[in-house]
């Protein structure tokens, strides 16, 4: 049987990409609602690092399993940093990505060239079995778009244009994504982390 991994999510935009990067580990990875605990979470941290290791230190207490999290936000330098770790809750959990962009595209109407620099930070935390704890970090800069543009992606995508692309992140496609994205590149580096670790652990595997 393969080893199973829980990733401490329910968002099946962010399952799509982490499946992608994780398939070759040869695990079966499993979104937080497709397992049996719910545990409740309080990411209280100060940094996107603290907030991952929160997340997947609540769900491992609950299943001992491999059990992975993130933390990743957009971090605007016109805004001082904004939403930063609070990309999620910004304007309230519950409103809509295109009112949080359209908010934000306008706040910097008055910016120009660099000073609409912005990147997208990702944190991702590891509990294993035995309670060691391991943990990547990767970005992705651009500049926030003067409108919103693309279909694909998921949350901030739509802001974030990519000089290097001439396009945002939202039109990118999920190969393209995947290979310089702040996730797809905290998702290889942990990658290669659990490769070595899952080589030496016995085979065994952890109900979920």
């Amino acid at each position: 049987m393969k080893r199973k991994i829980i990733f401490a999510t329910e968002n099946e935009g962010k399952m799509r990409e982490i499946r992608l990067i994780l398939k070759d580990l040869n695990c079966e990875v499993l979104s937080l609602a497709e397992t049996s605990v719910n545990p409740e979470i309080i990411e209280n941290g100060t940094t996107f690092a603290e907030n991952a290791s929160i997340k997947a230190r609540a769900v491992w207490e609950c299943t001992g399993a491999i059990v992975l999290a993130d933390d990743s936000g957009l971090v605007v330098d016109y805004l001082g940093g904004e939403p930063g770790i609070y990309s999620a809750r910004y304007m309230g959990e519950d409103t809509a990505y295109t009112i949080k962009n359209q908010a934000i595209t306008e706040r910097l109407e008055s910016a120009v060239g660099e000073e609409r620099s912005a990147r997208f930070v990702c944190s991702i935390a590891a509990v294993l079995p035995d309670g060691r704890e391991i943990h990547t970090e990767g970005t992705m800069a651009g500049l926030i778009a003067e409108k919103p543009a693309g279909i694909g992606g998921f949350g901030y995508d739509p802001i974030v244009y990519l000089p290097e692309f001439g396009m945002t992140a939202a039109e990118l496609t999920m190969e393209q994504k995947n290979s310089i994205s702040h996730r797809g590149k905290a998702l290889t580096a942990m990658k290669e982390k659990l490769r070595r670790i899952l080589e030496e652990m016995p085979d065994e595997n952890t109900n979920c």
